[in-house]
């Protein structure tokens, strides 16, 4: 990249499109069409299993920090259970994010630069959709670590350090928030430890006692996931610790991984942010604004790189997208560069970049509603965002429902599906060896002796009876019930109706009261 680019000026004062006022309609427009999405597409399988267990208000959850739980939670209590209404906060956070990339932009670098990294960040689908509109843990990540990145900027780079001790402290709220919504949160904080570090200049900070209240402050915001932990022997941690498996080389899948990253933040931000990224890196504290934002974003970025380098099992590639979300900044910079010293390709560019990201959303949108054969069954891509209602209205016509009983799913993710088409009623068990949040929400003691209908994908008689027979007195075969989409059959659920619930197996909970209830276990000697 042309490293001889003037900075970028804003507008003169009095001018009428100051980057402030486009800055305001951009996020206004894109918080409308975002809100069209969500009210017109369904909820996918994450959304659908954060909202289910999202029913009991708990510290903390099974697979993530809670933050996107309590949201979800007071969504549903106050808005209700639509899609829209429970996006809603959701959505509201993603304009939060945009005007807060905007500020801290402006703080680095320029108001001009701030518009034009709002509006990359706009044109990148995992950052601009699935961390903007769907009930996800980022969603509430994304604001809470470009707030920590304002106050740190405000202390690295204030002139008058007189209310440093003050930036500092809501850094670490910030970052406390942060973590309480995912985990990656603390990498952010660990960012900035390097960052200071590594810079000559802000290394006289580690001999004074505000970086270390920060983080008891970051500590104190994230105490309720280590204590629900504590009360729970540590499992959330343990699941995202063995996320990555055994330890396997393999030479091929960072590559691979980089390139899934490149399709979802499109390779026409991706591959920009990664060359400055980069950059920064290598120019080193001489540039230390542009190096404060690498070093923020570099921990999720090549953690997770190498993860993928030893990991016998998959790494998502949306897991190191917090990182790059702190190097929109200087991508801003440079197209706001690249426009006033006159490049027409920028503009082209963003032109192209805008109309491909309408049309896709729009294809999203429109592709469930077309009356296709060829979108039915598991050639549909949209098939993960098909709700279950089909199911909640065979539940009722076919007089299925009883008192008291209870719907049984073999896998977490139709667990989710299962009782946001039931809208919690009746309660749905997962009785499988991975329950997730669901072994953790409910007791399956507490539904010893009831009726239930035991639902699932690909779910034979034989296969039924062989896994569930030892927990109910009789199983017996129901008529299928068909999800449909587009006019014709989607998925295929297979019910069957169990009586009298009994012994249930540890497994099914992760709850200590339920392990308490547990019979004891055989002692073999040998």
């Amino acid at each position: 990249m042309n490293q001889s680019l003037p900075k970028a000026k804003d507008a003169p004062a009095g001018a009428r499109w100051t980057a402030e006022r486009r800055t305001l309609v951009l996020i206004l427009a894109v918080l409308a069409l975002r809100f069209i999405f969500a009210a017109t597409t369904g909820l996918g399988t994450d959304e659908s299993y954060t909202v289910a267990t999202s029913r009991v208000l708990t510290l903390s959850t099974f697979d993530h920090p809670p933050l996107a739980w309590w949201i979800a939670h007071f969504a549903a209590k106050f808005f209700g259970e639509s899609a829209l209404a429970l996006r809603v906060p959701f959505v509201l956070l993603s304009g939060v994010t945009s005007f807060l990339m905007f500020v801290l932009t402006r703080r680095l670098f320029s108001a001009e630069a701030g518009f034009y990294a709002v509006l990359a960040l706009a044109l990148s689908p995992a950052l601009c959709v699935a961390d903007a509109v769907w009930i996800l843990p980022d969603a509430p990540l994304l604001p809470a670590m470009l707030a920590c990145a304002i106050f740190l900027a405000r202390v690295f780079f204030d002139q008058d350090r007189t209310h440093a001790g003050r930036n500092w402290l809501l850094a670490g709220l910030f970052a406390g928030l942060a973590m309480l919504s995912k985990y990656h949160g603390v990498l952010l904080f660990g960012g900035a430890g390097l960052f200071v570090l590594l810079s000559p200049r802000q290394r006289f900070w580690l001999a004074t006692p505000w970086p270390y209240l920060a983080g008891l402050v970051a500590l104190a915001v994230f105490s309720p996931v280590l204590i629900w932990n504590a009360q729970h022997h540590w499992v959330s941690f343990l699941f995202q610790g063995a996320r990555p498996g055994a330890p396997h080389l393999q030479l091929v899948a960072p590559l691979a991984l980089i390139g899934l990253q490149s399709l979802i933040l499109a390779p026409w931000i991706f591959f920009p942010l990664a060359a400055l990224f980069l950059r920064a890196l290598w120019r080193g504290p001489a540039r230390e604004r542009d190096f404060f934002l690498a070093c923020l974003g570099a921990l999720p970025i090549v953690l997770f790189t190498v993860v993928a380098l030893w990991s016998s099992r998959r790494v998502l590639p949306h897991w190191a997208a917090p990182g790059y979300l702190m190097i929109f900044p200087l991508l801003g910079r440079e197209i706001a560069a690249r426009m006033q010293a006159g490049d027409l390709w920028p503009r082209r560019a963003l032109a192209a970049a805008s109309a491909f990201t309408l049309l896709a959303a729009g294809a999203v949108v429109a592709l469930p509603h077309l009356p296709l054969k060829m979108l039915a069954g598991k050639r549909d891509p949209l098939i993960e965002m098909l709700g279950w209602d089909d199911f909640a209205r065979a539940l009722d016509s076919r007089g299925w429902r009883k008192d008291n009983m209870f719907v049984a799913a073999t896998r977490w993710f139709e667990a989710g599906k299962l009782d946001v088409a039931l809208h919690g009623n009746p309660p749905v068990l997962c009785l499988s060896d991975d329950p997730r949040g669901f072994g953790i929400i409910r007791d399956p003691y507490d539904f010893v002796g009831r009726d239930a209908l035991i639902v699932g994908q690909n779910l034979s008689l034989a296969e039924a009876r062989a896994r569930f027979e030892k927990n109910f007195d009789a199983i017996e075969p129901l008529a299928p019930v068909e999800i449909m989409a587009g006019g014709a059959p989607a998925i295929v659920l297979d019910v069957y109706r169990a009586t009298r619930f009994h012994d249930p197996a540890p497994e099914f909970s992760l709850t200590p009261p339920s392990l308490a209830k547990a019979p004891p276990r055989p002692q073999f000697k040998g």
